[in-house]
């Protein structure tokens, strides 16, 4: 007999577990470390909370009512429910603040390879740090947690979620056009972004740089000669770059086209990518209107990781195989890390 469970959910063996448990320890050690405090907050959250956020591709999966009828959803994320904890909790606490988190989210995402509407993620917020100096922070824990727990092959792509909009206002794109050009570029379908390009009747030079600009990538060279609107961002990831020590600096290569599907990000944008998985294991970056809206207003960035996908990164390193199916699965299916 054959019992379903919720779609985009899994079961979780024990030997998985364990090697689960290791991988979450060494996190939490590198956190530490680093004077990140370990937060809990409650999986349910009233939805007009996270409604103050900008969350539309990452929507709650689930919604129950209390009591009163009032609307609960399962949290997407932990960086709203923590930018909740700064308002509420630490309203007079000097800055900067630094929380950690191991904790499941629930995302209303059409479950395919890679993408379950429950995941376990483990990450910092750092609450009060401007840029660059704090964008350089997280960076660096960032990389120590992966160095913790014996990722090899990693990279991480810096972009900044500010500089395609700046050009976009700068070439007089029109209004309406803005969002679908926006969201066409986060999922990097440059085919459909040339389309829509065209179809927004802007000259053919203008054109021609939105869709070159975002496709450049690689090294600090990349960033000489940015067009004047997006000279600021590119300026800001530079001093970003100078700020790393070179063992970190080493993994950064600089992705101008960059975007993060979230909508409250601000300025500089990461992701990692491991050879092992055709994927992102996680990623953060820059949001510093998003306390504000919770009643304290502070610079923040943070960032977390997908504990799921760095586990079949590491089996896929440890194998020797490159692009590892993304189906967490999948890797049960073949026996783990062990």
């Amino acid at each position: 007999m054959i019992h379903r469970i919720p779609s985009g959910t899994r079961d979780v063996l024990p030997d998985e577990t364990r090697e689960v448990h290791v991988i979450t320890e060494a996190l939490r050690g590198v956190f530490e470390k680093h004077g990140y405090g370990e937060v809990s907050t409650p999986a349910l959250e009233y939805e007009t909370v996270l409604a103050r956020a900008d969350m539309a591709e990452a929507r709650p999966a689930y919604r129950v009512f209390d009591e009163a009828g009032a609307v609960l959803v399962l949290r997407s994320d932990m960086t709203v429910p923590i930018a909740r904890v700064v308002a509420t909790r630490y309203p007079t606490v000097e800055p900067p603040l630094r929380f950690c988190y191991v904790a499941h989210c629930y995302r209303g995402v059409r479950p395919q390879r890679g993408q379950p509407r429950e995941l376990l993620q483990a990450g910092i917020e750092l609450i009060g740090a401007p840029a660059p100096q704090g964008t350089a922070e997280a960076l660096t824990v960032m990389c120590d947690a992966l160095d913790a727990v014996g990722l090899k092959g990693y990279r991480v792509g810096l972009g900044d979620a500010s500089l395609f909009g700046a050009l976009m206002a700068s070439l007089r794109v029109p209004e309406q056009s803005r969002p679908e050009l926006l969201a066409t570029l986060a999922r990097r379908d440059f085919v459909e972004l040339e389309q829509l390009l065209a179809a927004a009747g802007l000259p053919d030079e203008a054109s021609q740089l939105l869709l070159s600009v975002p496709q450049r990538r690689g090294g600090p060279e990349v960033l000489d000669g940015m067009p004047g609107p997006a000279a600021e961002a590119a300026s800001g990831m530079r001093q970003v770059h100078e700020l790393l020590a070179p063992e970190v600096a080493e993994r950064v290569i600089f992705d101008l086209g960059l975007l993060r599907s979230i909508g409250y990000y601000t300025g500089a944008v990461f992701e990692v990518y491991d050879p092992a998985l055709g994927a992102p294991l996680g990623g953060g970056g820059r949001y510093d209107d998003l306390l504000g809206r919770y009643g304290r207003s502070l610079p923040a960035v943070g960032f977390a990781l997908g504990i799921d996908r760095l586990h079949i990164a590491l089996a896929g390193e440890e194998r020797g195989t490159g692009a590892l199916a993304d189906d967490p699965q999948q890797s049960v299916a073949r026996g783990g890390t062990g």
